[in-house]
C-alpha cells in the first residue's frame, strides 16, 4: 500500500467542496477555517496522535462538546478501537466498557455507513439507552471515514454548542474533513506499519543475538519471552518446551506478576498442545471462554497468541503471548509479524542447539581425556606413592614415623577413592542420573568436584526424597547447579558446603525445603553481573519461594552463601 499523492488528495477535497458552491456566505466565511482544519488534520504520522487530532478538529469546526472515532474491526461487524474527545476521564471510567458496534445507533451506522444528523438521537427507534455515568447528549453527526475506499470507521459528534442543532453547513464540512481524515489515516497505518515491522524485525535480532551468544541458555530464553511480550503488547510472554513425559513445560516467562510457575507442564492432551506440537498456531480472541484452553492460567487471559516455535520440520518448542481481559483482538498483522518472529526464534534456538551440542561433544572429549590421565596416570603415580611409604612404614624403628607414615597412607587411600568417583562421574552421561533427590544432589556435587579441584561438603535434613515434590526438586536441583556454577567461575573459593534442609519453614509458616550453597571465596562485588541469581529467583518465585545471598563461611566473613528455599 503506497502513500496517497498530494495531488490525490487536494482532488478529494476538491470534490468533497464541490458541494459547498452556491450555498450561502456563511458557509464561505468557515472555509478558511475548513482549510485550517484540513492543514491541522493532515500533519503528523502517528495513527493514535491523528485520530486524536481528527477529533479535537472535528469537535471545534462544527462547535461540537463531543466527538469520537469508532474504528471498525478487522471484519467491519464491531468497534475494535473508541476514541472520544470532550469526555473526562473520571466520566470515561465511571462509563465502563466503550461501545462495540454491535448494536444501538453506533451499530447501525457502523453497518450502514452513511451520514447522519439527528436532533435528537434518543428519540431515533436505532438508540437502544445510554450506559450508567453516560453524559445527555441529544443533537448527533455521525460520519463515515474511508481509507482508500474500505471504511475505517466512523466520525460521530454531539451536543453543538448554545443548545441547537447541526446544520447542512456542518455536515458538508464535516464530511470534507472526514475526507481529509482518510488519507491522513492512510498515510499514518503505512507509517504504523513500517515502525511495526522495523520493531519486530529488531527483535528478531534481538533475539538471534541472545540466543548465539553462548551465554547462560536460561537468559537467552527469558530474551525471548521478553521480546514477544513487549512487541506483541501483551500482559505475559511465555516460553514453552517439550516435557520428557510428553506436553510442554514453561521455561521462561516475561510478566509483571509470576503468571506461569516456571517447570510447570501443560499435559499432551490439551487441545492445543497438541495443535502446537504438530506445528500448527493457536488464536483466540479470549482465553478464558476458549474451550482449547484447558490450563488454570487461562481465566487471567483474554486474546492470546500460542506460536509453535518449529524449523527444518522440527518443533522446538513454543510461544505465547496472552494479552488481558478486556484488551483488543491481535489484529491480522501482528499475528503475521508474530509467527515470523516465532519462525526466527526458532532458527536461532536450533542454531543454539546445535552450537551447544559442539560445545557438549568438545566438553565430552575433554572429560574423557582427564578421566584417562586420571587413572592411567595420576592414580598409578599415587597407588605406586602409597607402596613406596608403606614400605618406609616397614623399615622404621620410630614410632612417630610409622604413626605419621600411617596417616599418609589413609589420606592417599581417601583420595584415591575420591579419585574413582570424580572419575565415574565424568564418564556418566547426564541421562543416567538416579531419580531420587539425594542421589542427584550427590551427582551435582561430584560433578563440580572436577572442575573446582575439590569435593563440596555436602549435608541433608529430614526425607528429602519423599518430602520433596518432583517438580521443586527439579528446581532445585537447577538451583544448586546454578549456584556451584558460580562459586566455580566466580567465587575463586577452597571450601564449599551444600546443605538441603527438608525440614525448614517459610515465613508465613508453610512447610518448605531449604538449600544452601556456602563458599569462602571473594565474594559477589559491588555492580557485578547478577544475571545468575536472578535465574535462583524466578524459579524459587515461580513456586511461591524466595531466595537470596548473603555472607560466606571465610574466617573473615567474606565470600557468599546462596538461599534458595520452595514450600513442600
Amino acid at each position: 500500500m503506497a502513500e496517497q499523492d498530494p495531488k490525490d488528495s487536494l482532488e478529494a477535497a476538491t470534490q468533497a467542496t464541490r458541494g459547498l458552491q452556491g450555498l450561502s456566505t456563511e458557509l464561505t466565511a468557515r472555509v478558511p477555517q475548513l482549510l485550517e482544519a484540513m492543514r491541522s488534520v493532515g500533519t503528523g504520522l502517528e495513527l493514535r496522535s491523528t485520530l486524536d487530532r481528527i477529533c479535537e478538529t472535528a469537535a471545534e469546526l462544527a462547535h461540537a462538546a463531543y466527538a469520537a472515532i469508532g474504528v471498525a474491526d478487522e471484519g467491519g461487524k464491531g468497534l475494535s478501537d473508541f476514541l472520544t474527545h470532550g469526555v473526562s476521564t473520571e466520566v470515561e471510567a465511571a462509563i465502563g466498557h466503550r461501545p462495540d458496534g454491535h448494536h444501538g445507533l453506533l451499530g447501525a451506522l457502523l453497518h450502514d455507513p452513511a451520514p447522519v444528523k439527528l436532533a435528537d438521537l434518543t428519540a431515533d427507534p436505532r438508540f437502544a439507552g445510554f450506559p450508567p455515568g453516560h453524559p445527555p447528549m441529544r443533537t448527533f453527526l455521525g460520519v463515515p471515514i474511508r481509507v482508500q475506499g474500505e471504511i475505517f470507521g466512523n466520525l460521530y459528534l454531539a451536543e453543538k454548542d448554545g443548545g441547537g442543532e447541526f446544520t447542512d453547513y456542518d455536515l458538508h464540512m464535516v464530511r470534507v474533513l472526514a475526507t481529509e481524515a482518510g488519507i491522513a489515516i492512510g498515510n499514518a497505518r503505512l507509517y504504523e506499519a513500517a515502525r511495526q515491522r522495523e520493531r519486530w524485525i529488531d527483535g528478531s535480532v534481538a533475539v538471534t543475538t541472545a540466543l548465539l551468544s553462548g551465554g547462560d541458555a536460561d537468559d537467552a530464553l527469558t530474551v525471548v519471552a521478553e521480546q514477544a511480550r513487549h512487541l506483541a503488547a501483551s500482559a505475559a510472554g511465555i516460553v514453552l518446551l517439550p516435557a520428557e513425559g510428553g506436553g510442554l513445560e514453561v521455561v521462561a516467562v516475561s510478566a509483571d506478576e509470576p503468571s506461569a510457575p516456571l517447570g510447570v507442564i501443560i499435559g499432551p492432551e490439551s487441545p492445543v498442545v497438541a495443535k502446537l506440537l504438530a506445528g500448527e498456531a493457536v488464536f483466540t480472541d479470549d482465553s478464558a471462554t476458549d474451550f482449547r484452553m484447558v490450563t488454570r492460567l487461562a481465566h487471567r487471559f483474554g486474546p492470546s497468541m500460542l506460536l509453535p516455535l518449529h524449523s527444518g520440520g522440527r518443533v522446538l518448542g513454543a510461544l505465547a503471548t496472552p494479552r488481558a481481559r478486556g484488551d483488543r483482538p491481535f489484529t491480522e498483522t501482528e499475528r503475521t509479524l508474530a509467527t515470523q518472529f516465532a519462525s526466527q526464534a526458532a532458527l536461532a534456538l536450533m542454531m543454539a542447539e546445535a552450537q551447544r551440542d559442539r560445545e557438549r561433544l568438545a566438553v565430552y572429549e575433554d572429560r574423557d581425556r582427564i578421566a584417562r590421565d586420571l587413572h592411567d596416570l595420576v592414580i598409578q603415580r599415587l597407588f605406586a606413592t602409597g607402596m613406596m611409604l608403606e614400605s618406609a612404614q616397614r623399615r622404621s624403628v620410630v614410632p612417630e614415623v610409622q604413626t605419621g607414615v600411617g596417616r599418609a597412607v589413609d589420606e592417599l587411600d581417601v583420595t584415591l577413592q575420591e579419585i574413582r568417583t570424580a572419575i565415574f562421574a565424568l564418564q556418566q552421561e547426564p541421562a543416567e542420573a538416579p531419580a531420587g533427590l539425594r542421589t542427584r544432589v550427590l551427582r551435582e556435587i561430584n560433578m563440580a568436584a572436577v572442575p573446582l579441584g575439590f569435593k563440596p561438603s555436602h549435608r541433608f535434613l529430614g526425607p528429602v526424597d519423599s518430602l520433596v515434590g518432583e517438580l521443586t526438586g527439579k528446581n532445585l536441583i537447577a538451583a544448586l547447579r546454578e549456584a556451584l556454577s558460580n562459586a566455580f567461575r566466580h567465587a575463586g573459593a577452597s571450601r564449599i558446603d551444600v546443605v538441603v534442609d527438608a525440614t525448614a519453614t517459610l515465613p508465613d509458616g508453610r512447610d518448605a525445603v531449604r538449600l544452601s550453597v556456602a563458599d569462602d571465596g571473594v565474594g559477589i562485588p559491588e555492580g557485578g553481573r547478577r544475571s545468575g541469581l536472578r535465574n535462583l529467583a524466578r524459579r524459587a518465585e515461580s513456586l511461591g519461594g524466595a531466595s537470596w545471598f548473603g555472607p560466606g563461611i571465610a574466617d573473615d566473613g567474606g565470600g557468599t552463601t546462596v538461599v534458595w528455599e520452595a514450600p513442600l
